[in-house]
């Protein structure tokens, strides 16, 4: 008899899981639309030429140093993040690496979440400081941080 409450049981927490991981999902979701929202209207309202950082990327001094091509605002220099989550980033409104550097590791991780469970194991926690070096071209400073990362983590 108490076989058949421990499977109720069981049935009950499932379904109470199920409901909170899409309420979770939906919630993912909306966040994103806002942070895209948000973005847009960033970009409609542009910061003052005061605030803007004055870097110059230059191709041959990143590529001199990392010992690879690299491209102006290519996420995938940054340890941990490949083409498809550098999509999902460029959909959420994150394009570049100040848009990366100035990211949340929360705002990330919920963009990595929404997308499914192959996302949500990697950890972003180190992704906006290697943006920030990519940022300010500080190329030795982030190769020998990421020399000591294993796949985007400390």
């Amino acid at each position: 008899m108490s076989s058949k409450k421990d499977v109720l049981l069981a049935v009950s927490l499932q379904e109470d899981l199920d409901v909170c991981k899409s309420t979770v999902k939906n919630l993912n979701q909306k966040i994103n639309a806002l942070d895209v929202e948000l973005a847009s209207k960033e970009k409609n309202n542009p910061t003052p030429q005061s605030s803007i950082s004055q870097f110059i990327f230059d191709k041959e001094i990143a590529i001199n140093i990392l010992g690879k091509k690299v491209k102006e605002n290519d996420l995938k220099i940054v340890e941990g993040i490949g083409p498809k989550i550098e999509a999902l980033f460029n959909e959420a409104g994150i394009a570049t690496w100040q848009d990366l550097s100035k990211a949340s590791t929360e705002k990330l991780q919920n963009i990595l979440d929404a997308a499914g469970e192959n996302f949500a194991m990697h950890n972003p926690s180190t992704w906006p400081k290697q943006a920030l070096m990519a940022h300010q071209g500080k190329w030795q400073e982030l190769k020998d941080w990421q020399a000591n990362l294993l796949g985007g983590k400390e």
